[in-house]
This record gives structure tokens, C-alpha cells and sequence, in this order.
């Protein structure tokens, strides 16, 4: 593992939560030898959450890429999972493929993971074949994200839409309040997704989450955080958010 480890990441512009989260959780990993691990952010432009200007952000997030490849990172994440969805079935191959190939040159390969692309491939890891989804969108959008997960081989059995447009707002939703609604999700899903949102605050409160479920919780943030650590090849030992990140999870 290298010494020093830039982390490139792509955060829509009322994003308030990523550069949060997505920290918090990678430097409460116990490493035999830590790395230096800096976090370094492009942002384009998003106030709502609206197809049109998800749609709009996603045309700027390639010249972002290209930016961040100026700080040298060894890898970059998009964390804006509906944005992604919303282009259509099997959009973050599209994506990550058109992100790469705008950081990359001759000299340096810079890999990418979306948070889109994240969640569906951490829930194949896991073997889970039916999930329940907490996302705060209109439940239009909530019925795209669903649509997408399904088309990747989840069954979404279960889907509560806490209807906020204002991403700003969503960024500042009590995390708290995840818990009594994942409580009222069926018994049958093998899985919780809490937050399908990057945005949306989640962190603080999955490993109770999943004490209370009895079963894996995870959220697009540490499922971006799971497939980055993967990708970067640092091992998982989180003893705080999950057994998704505390490798512990039986796969």
C-alpha cells in the first residue's frame, strides 16, 4: 500500500455530507501502518433534485475528473447515485467509463467508482437477493432508483420516499429518524439499504440500526467507501458503521 493516498472526489455543489461521511468513515479504519490520506474535491453545480438538473450535472462531471487528475489522486469517486440512475439502465459502466478515460492519461490510470455503481455491486458481494430502500426523493425518482437496483438482479421488496427536492435540505435531515422507518420495513428483506443518497446523513446511526434488524445495513456512502477501500487494496477493519466495513460480514 502506498504511503500517501489522494482521494479525488466529484461532489454536487449543495453537497454537505460526502466530505463528511466519506472521511470519517475511511480514517476510522485500524491500518497496520497508516497512509496519509488527503481528500481532495471538485464540485459541479445542483440545488434540486430534479431530472433536469441531474441530467445537467452529470454533463460537468467529466471536467471535473480532469481537474482532480491535476492533483495526481489515485482514485476518484462520484457520489451522486440518483444522478447516475436517472441516465438509465447499466449507467454507471457508462459513466465511470467516461470518467476514467476523462482523468486518465499515458503516464496514470485514475480508477473510478460511482456511489451508483457502488451500491448494486456491494449488494451482489453480500449475496443479497431482496432489499428494502430508504431514500429521501420524490418517490418518482425513489421508483428509478428501485427500477435501476432491480435491473442489476436485487429484488427491491420495500421502498419509503421521504419526498425532499432541496438537496440542501436533505443534507441537513436527522439521521435519527432512519431507525423507526428501516424498523417498519419487511421482515423478509435480507438487506436495508438506509440511505440511497450520498447526501442523505446516515452514518452515525447504521451499526444500530443493524443491532436492532439483525441483519447487514448498509447505505450508498459506505458501499462507495467499501468498493473505493476494494479498489485501493486497504484492508477493511471499521469496528464503528456496519459489518459491511468492519470486514466481518459473512460473503
Amino acid at each position: 500500500m502506498k504511503k500517501n493516498i489522494r482521494i479525488g472526489m466529484i461532489v454536487p455543489s449543495s453537497n454537505i455530507t460526502m466530505e463528511k461521511e466519506i472521511p470519517q468513515a475511511i480514517n476510522s479504519n485500524h491500518f497496520e501502518s497508516k497512509p496519509l490520506i488527503t481528500y481532495h474535491s471538485a464540485r459541479v453545480g445542483l440545488k434540486n433534485v430534479s431530472r433536469e438538473e441531474l441530467k445537467q450535472m452529470n454533463l460537468s462531471a467529466v471536467g471535473a475528473a480532469e481537474s482532480l487528475a491535476d492533483a495526481s489522486v489515485d482514485i476518484i469517486l462520484y457520489a451522486c447515485l440518483v444522478a447516475v440512475m436517472v441516465e438509465g439502465k447499466g449507467a454507471h459502466n457508462i459513466s465511470e467509463k467516461a470518467l476514467r478515460e476523462g482523468a486518465s492519461s499515458e503516464d496514470k490510470e485514475i480508477p473510478v467508482v460511482t456511489s451508483a455503481g457502488a451500491l448494486v455491486q456491494t449488494l451482489r458481494d453480500i449475496n443479497v437477493q431482496k432489499v428494502a430502500v430508504i431514500a429521501p426523493y420524490l418517490p418518482s425518482l425513489t421508483e428509478t432508483v428501485c427500477g435501476y437496483i432491480e435491473d442489476e438482479g436485487v429484488q427491491v421488496i420495500h421502498s419509503h420516499s421521504l419526498a425532499v427536492t432541496n438537496n440542501l435540505q436533505v443534507g441537513e435531515l436527522d439521521q435519527n429518524q432512519l431507525i423507526a422507518i428501516a424498523s417498519s420495513m419487511p421482515e423478509e428483506a435480507e438487506a436495508v439499504v438506509l440511505s440511497a443518497c450520498v447526501q442523505m446523513p446516515s452514518l452515525d446511526v447504521l451499526a444500530k440500526t443493524e443491532e436492532l434488524l439483525g441483519k447487514p445495513v448498509i447505505s450508498a456512502a459506505t458501499a462507495t467507501v467499501y468498493q473505493a477501500m476494494k479498489t485501493l487494496g486497504m484492508p477493511l477493519n471499521m469496528n464503528t458503521y456496519g459489518k459491511l466495513l468492519s470486514g466481518k460480514l459473512e460473503i
